[in-house]
């Protein structure tokens, strides 16, 4: 008798047909999202310290703020994410009794609440309500450098 394939079967079989190309647009997206998490806190710190509120300057910087945010970070997570999902989906890529993916997907949910916190402090400034210093966003700007280590680490050393 055969067995034809159910829709799970033929859903798990296509992720893995597609398997190279998931993990390479995976890469290229986090690249983006990594290239804007850094830079964002960066723009901060120069708003915060040499731009008067309400001048062109202050106006100029709330459109870089705005662009890499919203034309850029956002669907570079959301690309991120999906992907990300569709590997763990992937047969045979994730095993979950081991401890790499739990410390991945940790770091993964901290860089996302971290995207979310730099959009909150973008509607700050946005408002005239920033009320950080240079120096809170220098410092912010290393989470996304710890959590990179973290990730990286965790999916290429697996322990």
């Amino acid at each position: 008798m055969v067995r034809l394939p159910t829709s799970g079967d033929r859903m798990t079989d296509f992720l893995a047909l597609i398997y190279p190309w998931t993990k390479a647009l995976h890469v290229i997206s986090v690249i983006s999202w990594m290239a804007g998490l850094f830079y964002l806190p960066r723009l901060f710190v120069y708003h915060s310290e040499a731009v008067e509120r309400g001048g062109d300057t202050d106006r100029l910087f709330q459109k870089m703020e705005r662009n890499l945010l919203r034309l850029i970070m956002n669907p570079a997570m959301v690309l991120t994410w999906t992907f990300g999902l569709a590997l763990v989906f992937t047969p045979g890529i994730v095993d979950w009794s081991e401890l790499w993916p739990w410390t991945k997907a940790a770091g993964v949910l901290g860089l996302t609440w971290f995207h979310h916190w730099l959009g909150y402090r973008r509607k700050d400034f946005l408002r005239g309500e920033n009320t950080r210093s240079g120096r809170t966003y220098r410092i912010m700007n290393e989470v996304p450098t710890v959590l990179l280590v973290v990730i990286v680490i965790s999916v290429i050393v697996r322990f």
